[in-house]
């Protein structure tokens, strides 16, 4: 059953316009790239899932018109966004960031530090005292505590030490193959997306160029929309 769908939609920044036509779906359970060069409308693609921005065209998740929604609408719905640049609360604690918006699910600071110990350890360190890559783990953790249908993960590697994008993969690798949880994926690894998503969909320019099963992107496609 598709739980998110995008069809035919635009975005602005004010008077100049990003999106031109994305098109993507994303079903219960199944892990979905969205790849694509710098600058192409990937971030601004998350930002118009979750009403971050205006958009035109249709934005469906789990059958309610999403342009409709307020972004705390939407977060209610279930989509839980794992942002680029992490953005946790630097002054509050790991339990704190993690409680802020909790709720009620599988996932709970218990299930949280299992996935990623290193939050258990340090749950009473101020978040802003953490490593980049804590961090991350902490965004990813905070995302999940809402307990959410889909998982959205913004660049959820970038800038981070090999050891630790190792640690953030094999815990999505966890998620997907022993929760079930419908992903978006957003980054740059291809060889690791290829490990972990069913499908992928690539944008060039504001508009999607290219979709279908992650088996099937080829060498010359990721060459021409993707490579440097």
């Amino acid at each position: 059953m598709t739980l998110l769908s995008l069809n035919n939609v635009s975005a602005s920044y004010g008077s100049s316009q990003v999106l031109f036509d994305v098109n993507l779906s994303v079903k219960e359970g199944e892990v979905l790239a969205l790849i694509g060069r710098n600058g192409m409308g990937k971030s601004t693609s998350v930002k118009s899932i979750c009403r971050m921005i205006p958009a035109s065209g249709d934005i469906i998740f789990a059958g309610h018109d999403l342009t409709r929604l307020h972004s705390h609408q939407v977060a209610r719905l279930g989509i839980g966004l794992v942002p680029e640049g992490r953005r946790c609360f630097a002054e509050l604690t790991v339990y704190e960031n993690l409680i802020a918006g909790a709720r009620p699910g599988y996932w709970q600071v218990e299930t949280v530090a299992a996935l990623f110990p290193k939050l258990g350890e340090r749950s009473g360190q101020i978040a802003s005292s953490l490593s980049g890559g804590e961090q991350q783990m902490l965004a990813i953790g905070r995302a999940l505590m809402t307990n959410p249908k889909l998982l959205v993960l913004d660049e959820a590697t970038e800038g981070l030490a090999p050891i630790i994008r190792q640690e953030i993969w094999a815990a999505i690798n966890r998620l997907k193959s022993e929760t079930g949880l419908a992903i978006l994926v957003i980054d740059k690894s291809i060889k690791e997306l290829s490990q972990v998503c069913d499908k992928a969909v690539v944008l060039e320019r504001g508009a999607t160029v290219w979709q279908g099963a992650m088996t099937d992107l080829s060498p010359e496609i990721t060459e021409k929309y993707v490579g440097v």
